[in-house]
């Protein structure tokens, strides 16, 4: 008899951990500096900034409500262990977006307690800090935003990308806040804090210095492999082509570097074959499987 896996089998207490603290970031980054000038986050983040000004619902309800529903419905397309990664995320969020607002000793009524109501500071801050947050949830597993699950199912079938859907998302969003509101200032510093946190999100989860990817497609493959592995310690891998002009049979060296190693590496496979002709590629993460 095959024993029936447990709902929360698999899940990493080292990933809760994280995305405890990325819940509690991204609420601080929400309720200290965007929320108090009467900014608006993007996503439905966002939203619910902006039903909580217009209806008595709070923001931590309004969370709740809108993203819980999202990632249950995304649950086939991303799989038991993301969905309840992102539902814990979203449930700390909201609590600690309480206790901000609700309970500790903090006034958010109408000025953020640190940039007060400077709406660039709080726009870049805000922005800054929720990007933070967001961005550690995506690389422990989870998203804090049920947008980004409505566009990883309906963008292909739309024609769009991921990231296209989420912008124009985010572009109603903000065009309805301004309509609401009478007012178009507040929804464009409200992309101000959008940019901030979509930069803020690439550098997390991709890092400050990406690899680069380098395809080498030469004739003297043995002789600039075994110089690649000696200059730099690592391994390469070597691929069998044909030239489809001339017919030549050639190799191709696939080799991953940093960015600082780039000027390096030309130099060497110039001095070894003027002739190999190389592309350079950013990588987003690198990995082996058994880590």
């Amino acid at each position: 008899m095959v024993k029936k896996e447990s709902w929360f089998s698999g899940l990493e207490w080292k990933n809760l951990l994280v995305l405890t603290i990325a819940g509690c970031i991204n609420a601080i980054g929400v309720t200290m500096f965007i929320s108090p000038v009467n900014l608006y986050d993007s996503g439905i983040s966002g939203t619910s900034i902006f039903l909580s000004q217009v209806t008595p619902l709070s923001l931590s309800v309004c969370l709740v409500l809108l993203n819980v529903p999202l990632f249950l419905f995304g649950l086939k397309k991303q799989g038991r262990h993301f969905t309840i990664y992102s539902i814990y995320t979203v449930l700390v969020y909201s609590i600690c977006a309480w206790l901000i607002t609700d309970v500790l000793p903090v006034n958010v009524n109408f000025a953020s307690p640190l940039a007060g109501q400077d709406l660039l500071l709080c726009a870049l801050f805000g922005g800054m800090i929720s990007g933070v947050g967001s961005g550690l949830t995506i690389r422990f597993g989870g998203a804090i935003d049920g947008i980004e699950v409505m566009a990883v199912i309906f963008a292909k079938k739309l024609g769009v990308t991921v990231g296209s859907f989420v912008m124009t998302y985010n572009v109603f969003l903000y065009i309805i806040c301004g309509l609401t509101v009478g007012d178009w200032i507040l929804p464009l510093y409200s992309i101000v804090t959008y940019m901030a946190g979509l930069k803020t999100v690439d550098f997390i989860v991709e890092g400050l210095d990406r690899s680069k990817a380098v395809m080498i497609i030469t004739e003297k493959a043995e002789e600039v492999s075994q110089a690649l592995i000696e200059e730099f310690g690592s391994g390469t891998t070597l691929m069998n082509a044909r030239g489809g002009y001339s017919s030549s049979e050639k190799s191709v060296i696939y080799f991953v570097v940093n960015r600082f190693q780039i000027a390096k590496l030309k130099t060497l496979v110039r001095q070894l074959d003027p002739k190999a002709f190389m592309t350079i590629t950013e990588v987003a993460d690198v990995f082996k499987a058994n880590e």
